[in-house]
Formats: C-alpha cells, structure tokens, sequence
C-alpha cells in the first residue's frame, strides 16, 4: 500500500496557500489604490520597457496572453496606460505607461514595500534571504524545462 499524500505539507498546496496569503495582504495594503498584483507586475514591466507589445508583455510577468487583454483594458480605462499603433505594423499596438500610471506607481511604493515585508514577516532576515533564493531557485529552474 502506498503512503498516503499528507496535503498540509505537500510543496503545492504550501504554495498555493502562501499566494493566496500573499494577494490577500496586497489587496488589504492596496485597497485605496485599486489594484491587483498583476496590474501592478504590468504596469512596472512597462515602466521599465516602455512600447511593448501585449503578448511580449504578458511573457514578461508570464501571464496568459488571452487574459492579459482584459488586464490591460482596465489600465486602459484608469488612464494609466495607452496602445499606440506600431509605427511599421498597423495591426500591431504598442502599449505605454502613461504619465498618470506613473504617478500611481511612485504612489503605491510604500504600499508595496509593506506587502513584502508582511509576507516575509513569520521568518527572521536570515530566513527570509534564503527563502526568497530558494523560491528564485524554484522558479527559475522549472521556466528552464
């Protein structure tokens, strides 16, 4: 007979557990600004690469292509950032953080930073770097395969 799975220990669940831990205290902290983590993963991707394409975009915070449509349409909508026509490829539209995406992100720094901080909490420093290495490890090897 095999051992059965202890799901309270198992690596997936602890996982999912700590993500939904971890949009929750980013939804708690960034209530007034109206946000979701991956708006916000968006919008600082395209404050550091302004005039990118949609699906290029979306590999860089690896979201879902389709998805990110809808994502980028509520940004759209907050005036935070704009699609420009690709200056050679009409069909093509190039999406720009605008000068109010900007101010909005300079104003959820603290915000942010809080986020970090909270989820790191339970752990000393010493745990934190290494948990923090260890997840960078995690992920990285398993975009590699």
């Amino acid at each position: 007979m095999s051992k059965r799975l202890e799901v309270a220990t198992a690596p997936g669940h602890l996982i999912r557990r700590a993500q939904q831990i971890a949009v929750g205290i980013f939804a708690e902290c960034l209530a007034e600004s109206d946000i979701t983590p991956v708006q916000y993963a968006i919008l600082n991707a395209l404050r550091d690469t302004p005039d990118i394409d949609q699906v290029t975009l979306a590999k860089r915070v690896a979201f879902d292509p389709a998805t990110s449509g809808s994502v980028i349409g509520r940004l759209e909508a907050k005036g935070w950032l704009a699609r420009q026509a690709h200056a050679t490829d009409r069909r093509r539209k190039l999406l720009v953080i605008t000068p109010e995406g900007i101010e909005a992100l300079v104003g959820m720094q603290t915000a942010v930073a809080e986020v970090q901080a909270r989820i790191l909490a339970p752990l000393n420093s010493a745990e934190q770097k290494q948990f923090v290495d260890l997840l960078a490890r995690l992920v990285a090897g398993h975009e590699a395969q």
